[in-house]
């Protein structure tokens, strides 16, 4: 085995850190445990977030032999969440000290996201390289996850008093964001339409088994988090791509004019309904400068601004958006609008496209609405207050 895999680290440099999700807890520890036995040097750091309504959260560390050190660490503003936040990094700094591991695994609780994670371990160049992000599941439980529209209080996954996400989204954004899935199967053997479901949603991310000695390596080969949050970002997301197979399909529904507000509006419903997972950016009419994110999984639907398109942005102010965005708006400008496009994706098994297309294409503006411009499109009724700050 190669010297990146030598327990002895004779450099001190920083350390490397892996971060492993996950909402399945049987698949996460079985993936930990293949890192565990194929990677010598790793120790392990988790923290249970099961006992934060009792005001702390419980850290141990381990490695190969077992047990080797824990704690515990107050909740912090009453948020299990920020606690983490606080104690991870000076864990991990610590563990770095000592010399003794080639690879610190940061195991996360349940319900917490890789995201925000990464961005606290990559804060921390001169002590911590973060070089793999993963998340581990069983792949026949994809569909049962997508679908379960609870929040996650009522799961009992809740990571602090005010968290409102639900199983769903929490579940989608934990399989988006990674560049490893790793697979441990349960009991239940997954079919090929639960494959074709994961490939079609995380097509950027290698998929690979526990139990075949590749997913330790994999979480050494280097980790980017800024691509990866631009990935994620609605203006430039890597969104999937049409697809059907296996009875999984996904639908790319790609326009060029604005949307009446009070049709897409009235549309919601079923269109949070029609797929287990949609997301992309949209553009309504009454809010032209405004890009607008669609988020939505297990039925519900999540409508956020993410700031001006930018086409709405004055050219001296270019500099200052990120590289990726600006290719991916150079990719699909338009003469007229820019990069002001309606952009949704929706991914399902038995996914009804000519039924979709038909709730979607109604919600744009027609000839005579289009053309009567900007001035006219602004005093058309707000129905994405609800959603949004009100307009004006």
């Amino acid at each position: 085995m190669g010297s990146d895999l030598d327990p002895a680290r004779a450099d001190r440099g920083p350390l490397p850190v892996a971060i492993v999700g996950g909402l399945c807890a049987d698949a996460r520890r079985a993936v930990v445990g293949d890192v565990l036995r194929s990677v010598p040097g790793t120790v392990v750091l988790h923290h249970d977030l099961s006992a934060a309504t009792r005001g702390t959260v419980r850290r141990t560390v381990r490695d190969a032999s077992g047990p080797v050190g824990g704690g515990y660490a107050p909740l912090v503003n009453d948020c299990a969440c920020c606690a983490l936040r606080e104690d991870l990094v000076p864990e991990l700094v610590r563990l770095a000290g000592t010399g003794a591991y080639r690879l610190a695994v940061v195991e996360l609780w349940d319900s917490v996201e890789p995201q925000a994670m990464a961005a606290v371990v990559a804060a921390e160049p001169e002590a911590l390289r973060l070089t793999g992000v993963a998340t581990a599941l069983d792949p026949a439980l994809t569909v049962p996850y997508l679908a379960d529209g609870d929040d996650l209080a009522e799961a009992g996954l809740a990571a602090a008093p005010s968290d409102q996400r639900t199983v769903a989204d929490t579940f989608a954004r934990q399989i988006e964001y990674p560049t490893v899935l790793a697979l441990a199967e349960g009991d239940e053997r997954a079919d090929p339409a639960d494959h074709a479901l994961l490939a079609q949603l995380a097509p950027a991310a290698r998929k690979l088994r526990v139990g075949e000695g590749t997913v330790g390596p994999a979480l050494l080969a280097g980790f980017d988090p800024d691509a990866a949050a631009a990935r994620q970002h609605p203006s430039c997301a890597l969104l999937p791509q049409e697809a059907d197979e296996d009875g999984v399909a996904t639908l790319v529904w790609r326009r060029d004019r604005p949307c009446h507000p009070g049709r897409l509006h009235a549309a919601l419903e079923d269109l949070a309904c029609a797929a287990v997972r949609s997301r992309g950016r949209f553009w309504l009419a009454d809010r032209p400068d405004t890009l607008l994110a669609w988020d939505a999984a297990g039925g519900a639907l999540s409508v956020e601004s993410a700031g001006p398109w930018l086409a709405a942005l004055p050219s001296a102010a270019w500099e200052m958006v990120p590289a990726e965005r600006r290719i991916a708006a150079a990719l699909d400008w338009h003469p007229d609008h820019g990069d002001r496009c309606q952009h949704l994706t929706f991914t399902s098994p038995g996914l009804n496209r000519e039924e979709l297309v038909r709730l979607l294409d109604p919600c744009l503006l027609t000839d005579a609405e289009y053309a009567a411009g900007r001035d006219a499109w602004l005093r058309l009724p707000h129905d994405f207050d609800d959603f949004l700050d009100p307009v004006g």
